[in-house]
């Protein structure tokens, strides 16, 4: 039972990946680029979009030839460590296995867009009148809720002692 529990992390970094790459063959399979459908009428939209740059859109507006290569070394740099971090029991607590599992999973799913398309396939838009978040993805998401999860880790976890003390 211990030796699968050491595992978990593994099958939830194959969930993001598989739901990642799932959404985004349906997104390209079912919608045209540039596509636009207003699904929440004045909240979210389900948008067909194709970002070469980083989170959210930043840097994609730059034409920059060495951007798409130094994010895929980033990113697998990124994969690689917290994958060593995983599996050799590294990670610390549940929330912190959560979250790194949460966070490999998210950017190997958009390595496998870079190398496959050239940029990230984006299609959750959510936006309050006229004020729009940028698009995003399953992969994104498990960034973000994996980061948080590391962060609440940090914050409440009690096994850890403070700088100082022995």
């Amino acid at each position: 039972m211990v030796a699968a529990r050491r595992w978990t992390w593994l099958w939830i970094w194959l969930a993001v990946v598989a739901s990642d790459q799932a959404t985004k063959l349906a997104v390209e399979f079912w919608t045209p680029e540039s596509y636009l459908r207003e699904v929440i009428p004045g909240f979210f939209n389900l948008v067909h979009r194709h970002n070469r740059g980083v989170a959210f859109g930043m840097l994609s507006q730059f034409d920059w030839p060495w951007l798409g290569p130094l994010l895929i070394v980033f990113a697998l740099a990124a994969v690689g460590f917290i994958a060593w971090l995983l599996a050799t029991g590294r990670a610390g607590g549940w929330r912190s296995v959560w979250g790194l599992a949460l966070l490999a999973g998210g950017a190997a799913g958009n390595v496998i867009d870079r190398l496959l398309h050239g940029g990230v396939i984006d299609f959750l838009e959510f936006h309050w009148r006229q004020y729009y978040y940028p698009a995003f993805n399953v992969a994104d998401t498990a960034i973000v809720v994996g980061a948080g999860l590391v962060m609440l880790e940090l914050i409440f976890d009690k096994g850890h002692s403070k700088e100082g003390e022995a």
